[in-house]
């Protein structure tokens, strides 16, 4: 007795016992001579699955399977298609259907064409594929598609009265040929009415028009609204917002717009812990009043402690004339830091107004006036340092993720001064920049690069405070050194900080599977005081990479190839740009 064969014929009998349906699985396969992957394809799709039947289920199949396979050769133009089917037994059962195509019908007359005013609006794109062309083989996708095209368009930018006087697709298959007739006449163009709020928003009726990006009377484009939703979110004062477009049936060709506002809780408060081997452990508390008063007025403040940094800072917000992009801010605050040596330290207290404006091209600039009062000791040398200073900071950020991009950068320069006399004690000028940037290429290979560049220039070095001068080493800067080690030193030993800093590395990210990465990079950098005589140290390493909801975990082993080097383990946690 053959075994296999007794047991699967055991297992049938149980399976008819208990009433359930075996079969076999079925399969589907055509087969186009000469070869045509794309009638192939479509008369497959036509068809669809087959499984679950068995021999005789696909002989009943048969009749609609040949009508299916010939629609789906007409739709390609192939309208003298000879098709045949069979059903072949067997352990998977097939249903076979076989295409002699013949010569497919050809186009003939192609009229395409917008009536103005549509056709008048660059931006508005007649259909021309290749496809489409007198001569080129039937296909009725490609009608369709330029249809929807047309209407698509046509939605987007406001032609709502816009009809097909023509819309024909006249097929012969005795001739072999086909025309096309396909005209739009738009009509005229609807503009963007007047908008009005609705909901619970506490706000006056002002501050909410000067939200909406566009005049009354601006031609309609479907994009604007969207980025009207987009602004309405993005402004911190809601949680929802509905926008109704309805175009006005009779009249004027206009497009009232009705804006449904859900307010969000006045008040938040966040608290999270953090770890890098720069600071240690540190907590991060945040609290923001969103909205104090009817003129979007709003208050907020954060605080972190760690081991070697302690902070508070506050500000209060006032929306300027566009409330999305532009804003007053008064802001203050008060650090207290350890820098790496044991006996140094710098208590900072800064306030000051500040005029924050984004602009339509994702630039975001800052314009600041502050005041710094900072008490220090750095080394052997303590004092108190008061500086005014004008300042203006430039930043951009591109990237296709917030949290875990494969492409990007960011860019950060930024410049402020102070004037001895002018309730300042030194002249100084004070510039920063910051260039990171992202490619990934091929199935997840990453490439990062950084540089970061920052000058003092004064005549008075002595009396630049600590915040104000730069250190080098730790997580974000030269991995492989500690926390601010590369630095000038006095003559006791004492880290005292640069008048200039150069800072990079690049880095390469393998993928090892989903969310993990392993790294490997060099780092270069250091912080001095003569551009003409500087050395940087660098330093080489590996690491991991964990994709977390807050962005990458990092995980470091570098060596420093320099002194004071030597071999650290490196944490941190973030986006990468």
């Amino acid at each position: 007795m053959n075994k296999p064969n007794a047991l699967r014929r055991a297992l049938i009998g149980i399976c008819c016992l208990h009433g359930v349906a075996w079969a076999a699985p079925a399969e589907v396969s055509v087969r186009v001579q000469p070869a045509n992957n794309a009638l192939r394809d479509n008369i497959q799709a036509y068809i669809g699955s087959v499984e679950g039947r068995d021999v005789a289920g696909l002989q009943r199949l048969r009749p609609a399977t040949e009508r299916q396979a010939e629609q789906a050769a007409q739709a390609l133009g192939y309208y003298h298609a000879q098709i045949e089917t069979r059903v072949e037994p067997g352990e998977t059962p097939r249903l076979v259907v076989e295409v002699r195509p013949g010569e497919p019908v050809r186009l003939r007359n192609v009229d395409i064409r917008i009536e103005r005013p549509a056709r008048e609006l660059r931006a508005f794109r007649q259909p021309v594929p290749a496809g489409l062309k007198a001569g080129q083989p039937l296909n009725q996708g490609l009608y369709e598609d330029a249809k929807s095209l047309i209407q698509n368009q046509a939605q987007r930018y406001g032609f709502f009265r816009g009809t097909f006087t023509q819309h024909q697709l006249r097929i012969d298959p005795a001739t072999g040929f086909a025309d096309i007739a396909l005209v739009f006449a738009s009509g005229p163009r609807f503009v963007l009415g007047k908008v009005s709020f609705e909901g619970d928003a506490p706000f006056d009726p002002d501050l909410l028009q000067r939200m909406v990006p566009f005049a009354q009377g601006t031609p309609y484009d479907s994009e604007l609204i969207a980025d009207f939703q987009s602004n309405l979110l993005a402004s911190g004062f809601f949680d929802g917002a509905r926008l109704d477009t309805y175009p006005k049936q009779e009249g004027a060709a206009e497009v009232p717009v009705t804006v449904t506002l859900r307010t969000r809780k006045p008040r938040t408060f966040g608290f999270g812990p953090g770890y890098s081997t720069d600071v240690g452990p540190r907590l991060r508390f945040t609290w923001e009043n969103h909205w104090l008063n009817p003129q979007g007025h709003s208050l907020g403040a954060e605080a972190e402690l760690s081991a070697p940094r302690q902070s508070i800072a506050t500000w209060y917000d006032i929306p300027g004339q566009d409330p999305i992009n532009d804003k007053f801010r008064f802001a203050g605050g008060y650090q207290y830091e350890q820098i790496a040596n044991d006996d140094s330290l710098s208590q900072l207290l800064t306030v000051g107004p500040e005029w924050h404006r984004k602009f339509p091209n994702g630039w975001e600039r800052v314009l600041s006036l502050k005041w710094r009062n900072e008490s220090y000791r750095l080394g052997n040398d303590e004092g108190t340092s008061n500086l005014v200073m004008p300042g203006v900071d430039f930043s951009l950020l591109r990237s296709d993720n917030r949290i875990d991009p494969n492409r990007g950068y960011r860019l950060q320069f930024g410049v402020s001064a102070a004037k001895e006399g002018l309730l300042s004690d030194a002249n100084m000028i004070h510039a920063t920049a910051l260039a990171r940037g992202l490619i990934t290429v091929g199935d997840g290979h990453r490439f990062l690069g950084r540089l970061q560049l920052g000058g003092n220039f004064t005549n008075g070095y002595n009396k630049v405070p600590p915040s104000l001068r730069f250190f080098a080493g730790g997580d974000q800067s030269v991995r492989g050194y500690d926390y601010q080690t590369l630095s000038p030193e006095n003559d006791e030993g004492d880290y005292v900080g640069g008048r200039y800093l150069v800072a990079g590395g690049v880095e390469y990210q393998y993928p090892l599977r989903d969310k993990w990465r392993l790294a490997t990079f060099i780092d270069q950098g250091s912080a001095f005081n003569d551009l003409n005589n500087y050395e940087l140290k660098t330093s080489v390493g590996v690491g991991v990479r964990w994709v977390s909801p807050v962005g990458p975990i990092r995980v470091d082993l570098a060596h420093g190839l320099d002194e004071p080097g030597g071999i650290r383990l490196h944490f941190s946690i973030g986006p990468e740009l």
